[in-house]
Order: C-alpha cells, then sequence, then structure tokens
C-alpha cells in the first residue's frame, strides 16, 4: 500500500493504526476462493472498503471474478467521476509528476466543418527542449493527419492515442510573422520519457503604472520525483522576480492545468493571498467516517490534522496586489487543484476568473500500490477526501464560472504571452482599461472542441493529497 501524507508529524501514529488494519485484511483474505483475480481484487476492495470517501455505498458481496479493472468500476458510487486504476503503478506515479511517454505538445480538436465528418487538431502549447521543440512545432499550428490518415470523427480518439508512440503528423504551421497559415507539410515525431517542468511561463508587462506579473502554470507538481521540490523552488522564484519587480497586479494561467498535487497548490496559494500565514486556514479535508476516526483518536494527530494552513513565504506578493484581486485564467480542463486553488483564496481575496467554465472537481485522491509485490503490479488513485475552504465552502462541484467568458479557440493562436493572445489580451484589458495591445489578425472562432491531447494524461482532474511527502506505509513496516 502507498499512502502519502503531508504532515509528517503524524506519520508514526497513521502506520500504527493502518498496522492493525492491515492485519485485520491480513486475516479477512485467508477464507477467500482461489480464482485468478481474487487476490488483486480483495486487495483491491479493501483499500477502498478503509479509504474510499463513499465506502457506505460499497456493494457488499461484489463479484471478485471480474477483471480488474471491470471490479474496480463496480465498487465505485454514482457520484464519483474520478477514481482510477492503471494496471502499472509506476505508469500512474510518473505521470502524477508528469513524466509520460511523448513528443512535447499537446493538442485540441475540432470538427473541421459541419458539412463532413473531418477533425483538425491544432497545437495549444509545446514543452521545451522536447522532440516538437526540435521539429519547429508551434502553438496555432494546425494538424489534419497522425501516420498520414485523414483525422475524422470516428478515428480520431485512436489517432490522439498513436502520438505516444513515433508518429508523423501532416499539418500547417502557424506563420506568426504573415499571420497566415503555411503550406502542408509532414514530419516525423519520435517520443520520449519527457519529464515536464509545469512553471512553463512567466514575464512582467508594463503599461502606465500597472506592473502586472504573468505565470503559465500547467499542472500542480513538486518536482520530477516524489522527493524532489525543484518545481516549487522554481515557483518560489519566479514570484521573488515579481516581487522585485514590483507587480501591482497578477495574473495566474491555469486554463491547461488539470491538477496535482495538493501540497503544491498550497504553495502556490502561499504566495499570492494576502494577508495569510501558517495560521490561516488554506482547505479543510472531509474523509469517511473510518479515516476520520481514526485522526482523531491519535494523540499527534487529532482535528488539527484534517486542516491544511497557509506556508509563511518571504515571496509572497499578496501585499502588492491592487484592489487584494488576483485574475486566474480558467478553462474547461481547469480542474481538481486548480479550483481548490480558488476555492482556498476566496475566503482572503478577489478571484477573478477569465476563460471557460471549470470542470467542477472538489474531491481529492490518494495513490495505492504495492512497491514489492511481484503478483500485484495494480495502483489505483480512488477518491477519499472532500476539499473545504476556511469558511467550509465547497459548492463548487458543477465548476467555477468566470466573470468574463471567453473561450480558448481562436483560429489563429498567438503565442502564450503574447499581449494579443485571446485571454490575456481580455485580462490586460480589464487591469489597464486600455484596449489596443497590437493588431489582432482575426477574431474567427472554431466551434465545440470534440477533445483533447490532455485527457489522455493520467494526471488528468487528479488532486492528489500529499504527494510530496516520500514514505510507503510498506517500506515503514518493513
Amino acid at each position: 500500500m502507498h499512502v502519502e501524507w503531508v504532515k509528517l508529524k503524524g506519520i508514526r501514529s497513521v502506520v500504527s493504526f493502518l498496522v492493525g488494519f492491515l492485519l485485520v485484511l491480513s486475516s479477512c483474505n485467508k477464507d477467500e476462493p482461489a480464482h485468478p483475480n481474487a487476490y488483486v481484487n480483495n486487495w483491491i476492495y479493501n483499500n477502498m472498503d478503509f479509504w474510499y470517501y463513499w465506502n457506505s455505498t460499497l456493494p457488499t458481496s461484489p463479484d471478485k471474478t471480474l477483471e480488474h479493472e471491470a471490479f474496480f468500476e463496480s465498487l465505485l458510487n454514482s457520484n464519483d467521476r474520478f477514481s482510477w486504476i492503471q494496471d502499472n503503478f509506476k505508469e500512474l506515479q510518473n505521470s502524477l509528476q508528469g513524466i509520460s511517454k511523448e513528443a512535447g505538445y499537446e493538442l485540441v480538436l475540432y470538427r473541421e466543418s459541419a458539412d463532413n465528418s473531418n477533425v483538425i487538431a491544432q497545437i495549444v502549447y509545446v514543452k521545451p527542449n522536447s522532440p516538437a521543440t526540435h521539429a519547429d512545432l508551434h502553438r496555432g499550428d494546425v494538424i489534419t493527419k497522425i501516420n498520414s490518415q485523414q483525422l475524422t470523427l470516428t478515428n480520431y480518439q485512436a489517432l490522439l492515442n498513436a502520438i505516444s508512440e513515433n508518429h508523423s503528423i501532416t499539418y500547417r504551421p502557424f506563420n506568426l510573422t504573415t499571420e497566415e497559415f503555411d503550406a502542408e507539410q509532414t514530419t516525423a515525431l519520435t517520443t520520449i520519457e519527457y519529464a515536464e517542468n509545469p512553471n512553463f511561463l512567466s514575464k512582467v508587462f508594463s503599461y502606465n503604472d500597472r506592473k502586472i506579473g504573468y505565470y503559465v502554470y500547467n499542472f500542480f507538481a513538486t518536482g520530477p520525483s516524489q522527493t524532489s521540490n525543484q518545481y516549487n523552488t522554481e515557483m518560489d522564484e519566479i514570484f521573488a522576480g515579481f516581487q522585485s519587480a514590483g507587480i501591482t497586479d497578477l495574473i495566474i494561467d491555469l486554463r491547461f492545468n488539470s491538477g496535482g498535487a495538493e501540497t503544491a497548490t498550497t504553495n502556490l496559494a502561499s504566495l499570492i493571498g494576502k494577508e495569510i500565514n501558517a495560521t490561516k486556514v488554506f482547505t479543510i479535508r472531509e474523509y469517511n467516517e473510518k479515516v476520520t476516526a481514526e485522526i482523531k483518536k491519535e494523540p499527534t494527530l487529532g482535528e488539527d490534522f484534517l486542516t491544511i494552513e497557509f506556508i509563511n513565504k518571504s515571496q509572497n506578493v499578496g501585499g502588492l496586489l491592487r484592489d487584494n484581486r488576483v485574475y486566474i485564467l480558467t478553462g474547461t480542463r481547469s480542474a481538481s487543484a486548480s479550483e481548490l486553488l480558488i476555492n482556498g483564496l476566496r475566503p482572503y481575496m478577489d478571484v477573478f476568473l477569465i476563460g471557460n467554465k471549470t470542470a467542477g472537481k472538489n474531491v481529492g485522491s490518494i495513490t495505492l500500490n504495492e512497491d514489492n509485490d511481484p503478483n500485484n503490479l495494480w495502483g489505483m488513485q480512488p477518491i477519499v477526501t472532500k476539499s473545504f475552504n476556511s469558511l467550509k465552502q465547497s459548492d463548487y462541484d458543477t465548476g467555477f464560472n468566470p466573470q468574463i467568458f471567453l473561450e480558448d479557440n481562436s483560429f489563429i493562436l498567438y503565442p502564450l504571452g503574447d499581449p494579443r493572445e485571446r485571454l490575456l489580451n481580455n485580462a490586460l484589458r480589464e487591469i489597464t482599461g486600455l484596449t489596443e495591445f497590437g493588431r489582432i489578425r482575426s477574431t474567427e472562432s472554431h466551434g465545440a472542441e470534440v477533445g483533447n491531447s490532455l485527457d489522455l494524461k493520467l494526471r488528468t482532474n487528479v488532486l492528489v493529497i500529499d504527494p510530496t511527502v516520500e514514505i510507503s506505509l510498506h517500506k515503514i513496516l518493513r
């Protein structure tokens, strides 16, 4: 079992009550039938019975002969849209840290026309020092074929899955200089195991008396491994730069951010909030009755363990922001930890959203797996907690509605950080009152999207409870 917590002060107590729990599980397994699927399915059920947020609704006599994924899904509550299981827990762990096999670009897909079934894919961002960068791909380029096959409504999902292996694309590059699409060309892309850094872009804009910090953060992770704090350290350095620049306003771009680590979320919130410190509540976690009871009865844990406070950060910029407001750019895939950030900051400041309605995920998960069991390589990410802010609010299960609704579906996509880019442009207008930030070539938009490469990422729509604490209970118990 692999369980990760943020507050180390209580880990020994957590271990002590789980030792007893694991002994109970061991005794329960002795009389199970020897069906080939029973071993792993017993592990799934017993862990879900203890950890699962909706454990009171588990079926009493589930069919343990089912294939493991089907068995896991048979246990899920009807309100659960987010729990999942993976046949290789190492791939699960890597994905949560931003490591996956890819060429280094993300796509959004649209129907080409109502008159045909063709689909086009537009690159929304390219990752630094990746095969896609070396192939000179850019945000805004339009792909029509993958592996020489035209994208259509019937095959786009299969072709999208194919980009995790070596593949070719046929595309029309967007020429930023001419603001036109160049002639179609084909290129081959090699995939690598790529560690994506979520700190994608930061810069400062100056307009009259306003200095505006802009930060693109694409998922929540503390570092490229579970023991690393590299990404949080870089985040702190970015905000130290904003502080030195004397910013008056702050824009956080979370349109591609579908969630991740609670600890990285707390770090970012602690850099933004005004007059917050380690005594102020950022979020409150609600577990099921079994877990809550065990936490409360342990002297070193108790009620305080359920409350997550902000962190004291010398790089905090909250006191610099005019009108005590932060601007957050959102999209349909802004989810989970992104929404936790919004909800947790709202009691302390004005959180002004620009973009699309967010996904609506007010629950969090933990990673469960067996590190050294050759008979069980599965890992699962069940929902174990519901998140509330300091005012006990958790009413965003249908998503947050932005104050300014905008879809990120322009026919011409300017680079992220370009003042002409649609969402950023509207934020700059809102902040400065100015209307001109360079000539915008086209306001034409695509229709509704039909797919997105971000949906293939295992970390999508995940709020991971404390992934930076590198403690596996089975290692401690060894």
